[in-house]
């Protein structure tokens, strides 16, 4: 078991006695899904990873308890089908569709406080897997892992077959994704049972850390963040450690680097990684670098910088003879104002945001996700 002081993004636990007895719980559980779900989105991003397809990955920055419900569910899939339905009609191949739900319950922070309303600092919202986001109840509390594994069954058990949606979530909270790993009875394969698909950030992506090590020991696809600061040496050294066998399905090499980044970083990335003789999965997640923070401590993305960021990546992997395989995008099925359209809307001060209801990061409203997918599929079409 894991003592008090997590490694990965500086969540204390007030008792790691009561992280353990969680943990224990955990494992006595039953798992979220199985491996042959798994298995059949890895021959899905097999596809994508050898041009035959195209993947969207998208939803929620961080899913709340309270909004789980049948309803919002539906809603959620019902926007990713009918994005996934605009891919495939203008750039002519199939797509796979991936959550973001059914696990994004945990967030890493950079700071672990914020001011509260007097200006005092509290503990900073990290998922309501670990606290919540009203000031008043910011205490972690290991408990909360049991209610997200609740609400992640809630959401699955939502889920309809057709067309079939996938999850996903970043692999952050050790202590409810280690107990979370199965063994599968007929092939003794292990695998993680909190979602299809898991990834590791920018904080946790280290070549020998814990969640690297957790990752690399599990068959499901893996994704990797990579932000500006990645290095070719150390991409490499993370291929080799994560898809040892070279085999397509297996790895989603994620950028998220920043519109005005793309042509200085990208192309030294994808060298890397062509000399490895890997074949992953390349999603371009253009909203985490162009993230810019209000006066009132708000954040907000400028739609016009995310679509040069993902025209900029379709350019450089075409360049290099590797396929742009889709996007990775935190979006949203209701009208909201969390992000604006372009950047005139940010001259005149901080933007007016009449409905911004995100407890961490701004997310595309159906318009802007549809917008984004546009130049997306303007460079990958026909």
């Amino acid at each position: 078991m894991i003592g008090a002081q997590m490694v990965d993004a500086g969540v204390r636990w007030p008792s790691a006695s009561a992280a353990n007895a969680v943990s224990r719980e955990l494992a006595a559980r039953k798992p979220l899904v199985d491996l042959a779900d798994c298995q059949s989105l890895r021959a899905r991003l097999a596809e994508a990873a050898l041009g035959q397809a195209l993947v969207l990955q998208a939803g929620d920055c961080a899913e709340r308890f309270s909004e789980v419900s049948r309803r919002t569910t539906v809603r959620k899939r019902r926007q990713l089908s009918t994005l996934g339905r605009v891919i495939t009609e203008q750039a002519g191949l199939p797509t796979v569709l991936i959550g973001r739900m059914a696990g994004q319950f945990a967030k890493p922070r950079s700071c672990p406080t914020e001011p509260g309303p007097d200006g005092t600092p509290i503990p900073v919202y990290r998922g309501d897997a670990v606290n919540d986001a009203s000031p008043a109840a910011r205490v972690a509390d290991p408990r909360r892992m049991l209610a997200a594994y609740d609400h992640s069954a809630a959401v699955l058990g939502h889920l309809s077959t057709e067309p079939q949606i996938w999850t996903s979530h970043e692999a952050l909270l050790l202590e409810y994704e280690q107990p979370l790993v199965r063994r599968d009875g007929a092939t003794l394969t292990r695998y993680a049972s909190s979602g299809h698909l898991l990834w590791v950030g920018e904080r946790t992506r280290s070549l020998w850390g814990p969640h690297v090590s957790l990752l690399a020991d599990v068959a499901n696809p893996i994704g990797v963040k990579l932000g500006p600061g990645t290095t070719g040496p150390e991409l490499a050294d993370l291929v080799d450690r994560l898809d040892p066998d070279r085999r397509p399905g297996r790895l989603v090499l994620i950028p998220r680097l920043g519109h005005e980044r793309v042509h200085d970083v990208l192309p030294r990335l994808v060298a890397a990684v062509a000399g490895t003789g890997a074949r992953p999965v390349w999603l371009c997640d253009p909203v985490h670098g162009n993230t810019i923070k209000l006066a009132d401590g708000r954040k907000t993305r400028v739609v016009t910088q995310l679509i040069d960021e993902v025209r900029a990546f379709v350019e450089v992997l075409a360049a290099a003879g590797a396929h742009p395989a889709g996007l990775h995008l935190e979006t949203t099925p209701d009208a909201l104002t969390e992000c604006v359209d372009d950047e005139e809307a940010l001259a005149g001060g901080d933007p007016v945001l009449p409905r911004y209801e995100s407890a961490c990061d701004p997310r595309l409203n159906p318009g802007q996700a549809r917008t984004v997918i546009q130049a997306f599929t303007d460079r990958v079409g026909r």
